[in-house]
């Protein structure tokens, strides 16, 4: 390729024919125009004389420059000129990109792979072998090099991970590799201790080039929380420049639905990697707050998920006895305050005033008998923890031995009397604790030696005694039993909350009993010593983009691991239980650093800026074309063939004319016309709202990729095309539907491509889709990933689907009956192909008690539309035609490939005719008992 400037030529050789262009000038010199014909009747006296001397006349220079210029033109038209022509990849051998995949790369990892694509494709021309290697998810054994056109399909599974690279994996594969292969290492731009080493390894098998994204990474602290404020740290990797961030705290509105509950500002100074904000929330909407997020940036980084770190607990503290006056210590809530007071907010008063509050806890110090116990039965029942303590009251009441076994307050039954150095049942010296067992939720607390038990309420024996106990002594006696109740929980310290009957109370080890049975909350991370024993299970996951999902079947993580706070791929960001506990694991810890990373002096960084090449070799032949035109029109006029009365302007005019047409012909046809060029933001006017409903218009949503708007209109227009000529239904052109400005009510069906690159709707948006769902509308979500997997599979577009669909009030789902309406609305179908033929596709699920009526196979669902309908086919593509009428992509092969294409049209028709009539087909079933009505 020859490379002028800006603009290169892909077949330069051709440009050797510009220096034809001084001979055909003498050429054209030569040879006269035209001449003018004039009729004179004098000119019968000249016949038959000749003239001894001859000369021709001249071309004039501007004719002759005009067609200098047009050959030029076609000249520099079949070189093939382009625009920003990028340099070609000159290395030989194999070619191994490198990609750190972590979710320092996620904010920008559109570009980054479109850097991959064109890197890959690069050496796809250049003959070259291609491996693709995710430094997070490395293969077991060296890479596989193969064709570019092989690995291509197979960029679009790579994605980042919530996490960064094992040093020591990532070290000893680079190691390992054998050959010699050139290297293109996408960085995330973080510095790593690994990565002298693997540039070293890497240099020893070939060149290696270097490219990152010179935005530099983002990241979120985990919230601390103190004196009533939340206090928030931002990192950034690069400090040059003021910078200010938007920080949005998340959580679930009293409805169920996350809403952005608060916001800040969080400014860098000049040079600063570190910037705090502190945000001041009543506990209520505390509480709520599920997640903090840096505003605008999708990375697992710039996301830091909430637990009971945050979540201060609202403990109640009942006594069954007053204090003693002027003896503080021998109050039954003194300690209990002492170790609650710091992490949780207490409550005191009556019980009726205390369940209206609905506390999380509540403790009964001492108390024997619980005033409305159905009140607390039903509390505890719905998630709450009771907490009891046993005292001389308790003790007491244990003579009722049948009033215990009855109590669903108690989890075990009670001995009548109690058990203390030197009475009825007593011991020879105060017990120690024994070991907690690995079932238990003390497991792994260590027991200090100092405390003592020297009296306690006895349980009665039975089967279950064993099974809820969950601490005793070392004979065996139960210390602390639970027993279920519903979703909560009754827990019984068989000793009081003072230290009258132990010295428990008086340990460090009853704070940290309190904190395993989640009675208070943690305001720091726990460390190893506090987590020793304990093994959690994680309830939901983040990918590298920053979104949860569901966990599944992970296996349980050891205590000891989420203490070290390191997320890898054997412990995912996310949110863990144990117990009744939660713990969030963040992708930045409390003590997390950002810094650059530092290459050495030999390797040069480039950047992600990928510039798309132009050919301009139609622009070079529109060109000639309108030169030629204007040749004609001049020799036209010298000769004399123009009108008279066609004066210089007009014929100006006329060239201008002309060349406007050729420049409009010429000019890319776009898939969007005149009618919806306003921009999508522009309100919606009376002119809008008159031409979507003075026509059935379909809509699809903007997903903010141009190819795949494209393509979805394009699938549209051609569905509206079948629907015209082969039914009632003369759609007009369809539109491009913003979720977040246009009113949804116009559009009676919504086809929703899935990418996982477009952005999530606002609130506001949300609430008008909702709405539209309601109100009758239909939305087909399509994630065109029905080749890689099901609805079950998890693909990329199909995590991106269920975060798109979380906010909405989707209705419960099942595949497509046979007998639904969808089969025989007009078309009978069994299969819903489209560019792929995948037989799962959801609708809305029956009611249970939907009517089957004997000998028809319709169900009567009241004439309802189902509102959601997902599949994975790729329905627009398969509909979508061009101008004349063809189809713009392959579908299979032959004649399967045309009936495939065939049926999914069907498909199309069957479901506008379903949005627009309702369950028409199914009303048919009532027709014989409508007629025998009227009959009578």
């Amino acid at each position: 390729m020859l490379s002028l400037g800006a603009i290169g030529f892909t077949a330069p050789w051709l440009l050797t024919a510009l220096a034809a262009l001084p001979v055909l000038w003498l050429l054209l010199r030569v040879v006269p125009p035209a001449p003018t014909r004039r009729r004179f009747p004098g000119v019968a006296l000249l016949l038959g004389l000749r003239d001894a001397e001859t000369q021709s006349d001249k071309t004039p220079w501007w004719l002759l420059l005009l067609r200098m210029l047009a050959v030029a033109a076609l000249i520099f038209a079949f070189a093939g000129p382009i625009l920003n022509p990028q340099p070609r990849e000159n290395g030989r051998g194999p070619l191994l990109v490198l990609i750190d995949a972590t979710w320092a790369d996620a904010d920008s990892w559109q570009q980054s792979m479109a850097r991959v694509e064109q890197t890959v494709e690069e050496a796809g021309r250049a003959g070259r072998s291609v491996a693709v290697v995710a430094a997070t998810d490395l293969p077991p054994g060296p890479p596989v090099f193969r064709s570019a056109d092989s690995v291509m399909p197979g960029l679009a599974s790579v994605q980042p991970a919530a996490w960064g690279p094992q040093p020591g994996a990532i070290t000893a594969w680079a190691r390992a590799l054998d050959g010699s292969f050139s290297t293109f290492w996408l960085s995330d731009g973080l510095a790593r201790d690994s990565r002298t080493g693997v540039l070293a390894a890497l240099e020893e098998r070939g060149p290696v080039r270097v490219f990152e994204s010179p935005n530099g990474a983002l990241a979120l602290r985990p919230p601390v929380f103190d004196d009533g404020i939340i206090a928030l740290d931002v990192l950034r990797a690069r400090t040059d420049g003021e910078r200010r961030l938007e920080i949005h705290a998340r959580g679930l509105d009293p409805a169920g639905i996350e809403r952005q509950l608060a916001s800040g500002e969080a400014i860098f100074a000049d040079g600063e990697g570190v910037a705090q904000l502190e945000l001041s929330l009543p506990p209520e909407l505390r509480n709520r707050v599920t997640r903090f997020e840096i505003g605008g940036v999708s990375s697992a980084g710039a996301v830091s998920l909430t637990d009971d770190a945050l979540r201060r607990r609202e403990v109640a503290l009942i006594a069954g006895r007053e204090e003693r006056e002027g003896l503080q210590l021998l109050s039954p809530l003194h300690y209990l305050e002492q170790a609650l007071e710091p992490s949780a907010d207490l409550i005191q008063g009556s019980i009726d005033d205390i369940l209206q509050a609905n506390p999380d806890v509540i403790v009964l110090a001492d108390v024997a008998r619980v005033a409305e116990p159905a009140k607390v039965q039903e509390w505890v029942e719905k998630g709450g923890l009771l907490l009891r303590f046993a005292g001389p009251r308790l003790a007491a009441a244990g003579d009722s031995a049948a009033a215990a076994e009855d109590d669903p307050l108690l989890p075990v039954s009670l001995r009548a009397g109690g058990r203390s150095v030197g009475g009825a049942m007593s011991w020879g010296a105060p017990k120690s604790l024994q070991q907690f067992s690995e079932d238990s939720p003390f497991y792994g607390l260590t027991l200090p030696p100092d405390v003592r038990v020297s009296a306690q309420v006895l349980a009665q024996p039975g089967p279950d005694l064993s099974a809820r106990t969950i601490a005793e002594l070392t004979d065996g006696t139960p210390l602390v039993t639970r027993s279920r109740l519903g979703d909560g929980q009754v827990v019984l310290f068989h000793v009081t909350a003072n230290a009258e009957w132990s010295s428990l109370p008086l340990s460090g080890l009853f704070v940290q009993m309190l904190k395993r049975l989640a009675v208070s909350s943690r305001t720091a991370h726990p460390d190893a010593e506090d987590l020793e024993g304990t093994v959690w299970q994680a309830a939901e996951i983040m990918d590298g983009f920053g979104h949860l999902e569901p966990a599944g079947t992970l296996p349980g993580i050891p205590g000891e691991r989420i203490a070290e706070g390191q997320p890898g791929p054997d412990m995912q960001p996310g949110l863990y239980v144990g117990g009744d506990r939660r713990l969030a694991v963040n992708v930045a810890g409390p003590d997390t650093v950002l810094e650059p990373a530092t290459w050495p002096a030999r390797i040069s960084v480039e950047g992600l800026g990928v510039v798309r090449e132009t050919p301009l070799g139609g622009m070079f032949l529109t060109l000639a074309l309108l030169l030629v035109v204007a040749d004609i029109i001049g020799a036209l006029a010298l000769s004399g063939k123009l009108p008279r009365r066609t004066k210089p302007k007009r014929a100006g005019l006329a060239v201008a004319l002309i060349a406007v047409l050729a420049l409009g012909y010429a000019a890319p046809m776009r898939a969007q016309t005149a009618e919806d060029t306003s921009p999508p933001g522009d309100p919606v006017d009376e002119t809008f709202a008159i031409a979507v409903t003075s026509d059935v218009v379909l809509g699809h949503v903007i997903t903010g990729d141009t190819r795949l708007d494209d393509i979805a209109r394009a699938g549209l227009d051609g569905l509206s095309q079948v629907l015209f000529t082969r039914t009632s239904i003369e759609p007009a052109s369809p539109r491009g539907v913003n979720l977040e400005t246009d009113e949804l009510a116009f559009f009676p069906f919504l086809y929703w491509p899935v990418t996982t690159d477009q952005p999530i709707p606002s609130d506001e948006a949300y609430v008008r889709l909702n709405r539209y769902l309601r109100s009758g509308g239909m939305i087909l979500f399509d994630t065109r990933d029905a080749d890689l997997g099901g609805l079950g599979t998890q693909t990329p577009n199909g995590r991106k689907l269920q975060q798109l669909a979380r906010p909405l009030d989707v209705p419960p789902l099942e595949p497509v009956p046979a007998d639904h309406v969808l089969t025989r609305t007009f078309y009978l179908l069994q299969d819903f192909p489209g560019r792929f033929n995948s037989p799962e596709v959801w609708v809305e699920a029956a009611p249970p008690d939907a009517e089957q009526v004997e000998g028809m196979p319709f169900r009567n669902l009241n004439d309802g539309v189902t509102p959601i309908v997902i599949g994975g086919n790729d329905w627009g593509a398969a509909w979508a035609t061009d101008g004349r009428g063809g189809a713009l992509f392959p579908i299979g092969r032959g004649y399967a490939g045309e009936r495939q294409r065939e049926l999914a049209f069907r498909f199309g028709v069957n479901l506008i005719m379903h949005v627009l009539t309702g369950n028409y087909k199914s009303d048919q079933v009532h027709v014989p008992a409508l007629l025998d009505r009227l009959g009578n």
